[in-house]
């Protein structure tokens, strides 16, 4: 026989006394955690509207400028205006049209037909260009462009493969972001039309993946870049005026050649602002290598070289600061620095300084010179530094990115 349990009045009491705190524990707990998820909701949103973080996840002071923007695509060109350092004032096609590329070939170097990149860049007037879906481009010859322009492939994931890169030459104001360049071929030369109003020979090219020849005004940013015949970008012959920024590079032997000749002393007016970049895997020299100008090398992360990062030769200035420089395990390259064809006696005096650079796996820099004197340069064309432990985070999306129409990219 089973025997019904007895409820006394104290236990009633107990009872309904531990319940009702239960039941008030249960519902403080819930609205906690509803007060604390709307909170961090709210906050987020606030974050995302002042483009301090969110989706976008902006970490250096080029992309706070315009990741944060849910309508980046509907206001592309205030992206112009996002440029530091010493090409700050570059301004690509921000005056023009938007010019939407549609047609991936490239078979008419003469007459290029309309819809493709190659009549885009030849135009007279200024032009915003853009794509109007994925494409891969194999230029069958090297890309020459008039000033004014910007190439913009934001939205889109566009590849310059399998062919020739481009050239930037004797113009100004170019503008080249969001693009995939590799495995870029030399080529032969021939008849390739450089304006609207002009056509002629031209000798092979090296195969750069950018040249810039006798240009000023100038910015490359988020870029992906490996596996070129010659350099991955070229800065040559008096151009000047030049920014490089958030750019991840790799599997490539000569990177980045500021100055190509010893006796061109016109590079002298050369500066150059290397900012943001990642020096990723399968890299060996030229990280830059400058001759006669003024490199301000900024906030990059060197995660490998296989000889040297930074090198040089005819007495350019280079400033290296809050940069990271992670060694190789190979005890023969740990040296972050290079100069060529020089003895100490000539390179000691060569301006050459580090300046809160993080030197990891034994790397070390090689000072020269005296510390630079700050006004000798524009505070407006100097990027600040921020602390070099922060370059991982501050490189986080170097390369070009995966921005979808309508979202933060």
């Amino acid at each position: 026989m089973v025997e019904l349990a007895i409820i006394k009045p104290n236990n009633i009491f107990f009872f309904f006394f531990f319940f009702f705190l239960f039941t008030y524990a249960v519902k403080a707990h819930i609205a906690t955690n509803f007060e604390g998820a709307l909170t961090r909701r709210l906050l987020l949103q606030q974050k995302e509207e002042v483009g301090a973080g969110g989706p976008c996840q902006a970490t250096n002071p080029i992309d706070s400028c315009w990741r944060c923007q849910a309508n980046w695509e509907m206001n592309r060109k205030s992206y112009a205006k996002c440029a530091l350092g010493f090409g700050r004032k570059t301004r690509g096609g921000e005056n023009g049209r938007i010019y939407v590329v549609t047609d991936p070939s490239d078979s008419d170097m003469v007459n290029p037909k309309n819809g493709t990149l190659r009549y885009g860049v030849i135009q007279n007037e200024p032009l915003w260009i853009i794509f109007a879906h994925d494409m891969t481009i194999r230029l069958n010859q090297e890309l020459i462009m008039t000033s004014n322009k910007t190439i913009d492939g934001r939205g889109a994931n566009v590849h310059i493969a399998n062919g020739a890169g481009i050239t930037i030459q004797f113009v100004h104001d170019i503008i080249i972001t969001n693009l995939h360049i590799h495995d870029i071929k030399a080529t032969k030369g021939g008849d390739i039309r450089d304006s609207v109003d002009h056509h002629g020979q031209r000798t092979s090219s090296d195969g750069d993946g950018i040249n810039i020849f006798g240009s000023t005004n100038i910015w490359i940013d988020h870029m992906s870049m490996s596996n070129c015949k010659d350099g991955l970008i070229d800065a040559v012959m008096g151009s000047t005026a030049i920014t490089i920024s958030n750019n991840y590079f790799s599997s490539h032997d000569h990177v980045m050649l500021l100055g190509a000749n010893d006796t061109y002393a016109d590079d002298e007016k050369m500066q150059v602002t290397v900012a943001f970049n990642h020096f990723g895997p399968g890299l060996v020299q030229r990280m830059p290598r400058v001759r006669w100008g003024f490199a301000h090398v900024v906030n990059n992360d060197y995660t490998h070289w296989e000889m040297y990062a930074i090198g040089g030769s005819t007495h350019p200035t280079i400033l290296s600061q809050g940069n990271r420089f992670v060694a190789s395990d190979s005890s023969a390259f740990k040296q972050v620095t290079h100069r060529d064809y020089a003895t100490e006696d000539v390179w000691k005096n060569w301006d050459w300084r580090s300046e809160g650079d993080l030197m990891e796996n034994g790397a070390f820099f090689v000072q020269s010179g005296s510390p630079l004197k700050k006004e000798s340069f524009s505070s407006e064309d100097m990027i600040s530094p921020k602390p070099a432990t922060s370059v991982p985070e501050l490189t986080r999306f170097a390369g070009a990115l995966n921005c979808t129409v309508g979202k933060p990219c």
